[in-house]
């Protein structure tokens, strides 16, 4: 392991290397946050694969750790590019390094673009909650340009741990404040046209 390459509340991601010295993500969870802790059950209470777990903070964390594993190798086997997983064990999290040498893709709120590039991106990420709906059977729930990563011509959509499956009390809210967020930025900051809220849903659903 090397350098932390972002750090947060809730958790530190370093850049690592394994022994055929290919770069890895390591996200390490916090195991002794109480905000976290609160701010984290919604996606958790409702989930069918978490329903027996107990209510100490380690327990949850572990959890959730395993929460962004599970979703992101549905995500991945759905064909949406997230990074690729490799390994979880209590609150660590291994992972495919999304960037080069150490350093980061940058976020999409960080990425300054010509006009036909944000184009671009908006259709992708559209395809993308399209497939996580249909194949994954997943709602990402807190989806914006802060976890929508830039690598080159690709679009990585990270940060999955609190993504629901659509039987969630709450998928379908939670879809459309994804659906909100995304069509905010690119219409306001990317400053770009954008379907209508209830277009991209029905889009995405149907």
């Amino acid at each position: 392991m090397y350098g932390v390459v972002s750090s947060g509340k809730e958790a530190r991601v370093y850049w690592a290397k394994n022994r055929k010295g290919d770069d890895l993500a390591v996200k390490i969870y916090l195991t002794f946050t109480s905000e976290f802790k609160k701010s984290i059950r919604q996606y958790i209470e409702g989930d069918p694969r978490f329903e027996r777990i107990r209510g100490d903070t380690r327990s949850i964390i572990y959890a959730w750790t395993r929460k962004e594993y599970r979703n992101l190798k549905r995500m991945y086997g759905a064909g949406i590019r997230v990074p690729k997983p490799y390994y979880c064990h209590k609150n660590i999290l291994v992972m495919e390094f999304i960037g080069e040498n150490g350093v980061r893709a940058p976020l999409l709120k960080e990425t300054r673009l010509e006009e036909d590039e944000y184009y671009d991106i908006l259709e992708r990420v559209l395809n993308y909650m399209g497939l996580m709906y249909k194949k994954a059977r997943l709602v990402h729930a807190d989806l914006s340009e802060y976890n929508i990563m830039i690598l080159g011509r690709e679009v990585v959509i990270i940060d999955v741990a609190q993504s629901v499956t659509l039987d969630h009390p709450m998928a379908d809210y939670f879809l459309r404040r994804d659906i909100k967020n995304v069509l905010r930025y690119f219409r306001e900051e990317a400053d770009i046209e954008t379907p209508s809220e209830e277009e991209v849903y029905r889009r995405i659903v149907q």
